[in-house]
This record gives C-alpha cells, structure tokens and sequence, in this order.
C-alpha cells in the first residue's frame, strides 16, 4: 500500500498573481507612456523652464540674470505690449463671430444639397490644409492695392478697391477677411450637429404650427449648441495666438513692411516672437507668454460659465 504525501505550500513562497485591475493598470501606463514622456519633455517641461526664465534676463548668450517680477512690471507700462494686445482682441472680436456665421449658414445649405454633400464638404475643407505661409502669401497677392484679385473684381463693378496691406484703417480687415480662408473645419463640425438633429423634433414643431425662424430658433439651435460653443472656444483660442499668415504677409517681405505702418499688423504673438527671436529679450518674452496664458485660461473660464445659460445638455433636466 503506498501512501501519498500532501505538502502544504509555505506562505512566505506563496506568489501572488497580480490582481486583474493592477495587470489592467500596467498596461495602460506601457500605451500611456510615449504620450506621458512626449508631455513632459515638450510641453511641461517647456512651460517650467518659461516660468522660470519669465523672473530672470536672458539673452540666450548669457546666464540667466535672477530680477524677480522685473519683466511682469514692464509689461504693464510697455505701450507696444498694450497695442498688440489691442489688435489681437480686435481682430478675435470680428473673426470668431463672422467665421461661426458664416459657417453655420453654409452648413445649413450643405444639409439641403443631398448627394453632392459629400463633394461640397471635401471642397470647403481642402482650404483648411494649405500651409500658413502658402495661405499668406497667396492674400498677400489677392489683397494687392493695383493688381490684386480682389480690388479688380471691386473694379468691375465700379467700387474703387481700398489698400488693403498699406492703409492702417484696411489692414485688418483684410485679415480677417484672409481668415476666413480656413472655415472649412467649423463648416464640418456644424454640417456634423445638424445632421444628428431628430428629424421627430421638426415634425412635432411643424404640427404645432411652428414657421422655420421658430423651428431653427427653438429647435436647431439649442440641438447644435454644444457644437457652438465648442467652436466658439476653439476659434477664441486660435484667434488670440494669430501668427504665422499675418507675418508671413507683413513681416517675412521686406517690401512690404516699408510700404506700410508695422502697428497696423502686429499682433500680441507676432511682438513676442520679436522679442525673443529679434531681440533676444528670452525673458520678457517669456513674461508675454505667461500674460498671453492667463488671458486665455481667463476668457476659457468665462466661457464655459456662461455656457450653463445657453449649451443645451440631452438628457439632463431643464
């Protein structure tokens, strides 16, 4: 007769199998770490190093001079700081405005063209992907006060065309007016949000008797304000960091900046690459670029309180 020997395992050598929610965590941090290191390395690290130069002089060649809030000082006093910032908030004040209803209004035509949709939505957002510089200097050619597109076309029909890139009262219109180039983008979000609309709720508006102001009024537009209110934030963000279009058109041509009044065009992002790139200021520039952070994060804030007034959440109680 033989018998068996049972050995009970030792609970110090027992090994534990990692739980599935620590396996699970695991491998979420092995896909989340290019994306951690990419952030760290080009995003906060950057802004660390910007904090910190914002409190000293650097010009790059020397050490860095600790001078405290020296450089927040000089911003409040520096009246080029205060136009720049002036003409950033100008230009966002009728860009973000005319782009979100222009925007909508040929959403709202590209929801009635059925099978060509498709053709019209590739055509309005083919724009969107030309480079900034290209995007510039082709405006730079339209917006020419003697052979310029435009002002021919003005021509035709009798209207003397104004100087768009020399008249200090035309340069930024014609900026914005080169802005809305790329609205492709807010076109395919709207055409996107009205297209989930229920059909149910038009039909119950009509059977109410509802005319099609009231129908878009009460029944459009409170469908597709999530999507207005995330263009809007979007295209403010955008707005107050305008660079490379605008200087590529008045900065990049020697021509033309001895042709016209810098002040004119020269926007809050454009005088902080002046005063780090041109000037070697690195630490007043990075002193703007902190003042530039807070006025978004501030006007951001802002937004999204007054969004509980007008973005219409499905599913939640009104």
């Amino acid at each position: 007769m033989t018998t068996t020997t049972v050995r009970t395992p030792t609970p110090g050598r027992r090994r534990r199998r990692p739980s599935l929610a620590r396996r699970e965590a695991r491998w979420a941090l092995l896909f989340l770490a290019p994306w951690i290191v990419g952030f760290l390395v080009f995003q906060a690290g950057p802004m660390i190093a910007s904090a910190w130069l914002s409190l000293t002089e650097y010009d790059v060649i020397n050490p860095p001079e600790y001078t405290g809030l020296d450089n927040y000082r000089q911003l409040m006093s520096d009246p080029q700081v205060a136009r720049s910032l002036g003409n950033t908030v100008y230009y966002t004040a009728l860009h973000v405005p005319l782009v979100m209803l222009l925007s909508l209004g040929l959403a709202l035509l590209l929801k009635r063209v059925g099978r060509l949709q498709g053709f019209f939505r590739t055509v309005f957002y083919l724009p969107v992907m030309t480079p900034a510089v290209a995007v510039g200097i082709l405006f730079l050619l339209l917006l020419n006060t003697q052979d310029g597109l435009i002002n021919r076309g003005l021509a035709l029909i009798g209207v003397d065309g104004p100087s768009w890139t020399t008249d200090p009262n035309w340069v930024m219109p014609g900026i914005v007016l080169m802005s809305l180039w790329s609205l492709g983008s807010t076109v395919i979000i709207y055409l996107a949000a009205l297209q989930n609309v229920p059909r149910d709720l038009y039909e119950a508006a009509s059977i109410d008797g509802a005319g099609g102001w009231a129908r878009f009024r009460h029944v459009t537009l409170p469908m597709i304000s999530g999507a207005l209110f995330f263009t809007l934030i979007v295209n403010t963000i955008a707005s107050l960091q305008m660079f490379t279009e605008v200087y590529t058109m008045y900065f990049g041509n020697r021509e033309t900046q001895n042709t016209f009044n810098s002040d004119a065009a020269t926007f809050y992002v454009i005088h902080l690459f002046q005063e780090a790139f041109q000037f070697l200021h690195m630490g007043y520039a990075s002193a703007m670029a902190w003042l530039l952070f807070l006025i978004i994060l501030v006007i951001t804030l802002v937004q999204v309180k007054l969004s509980n007034r007008f973005v219409y959440y499905e599913g939640e109680e009104q």
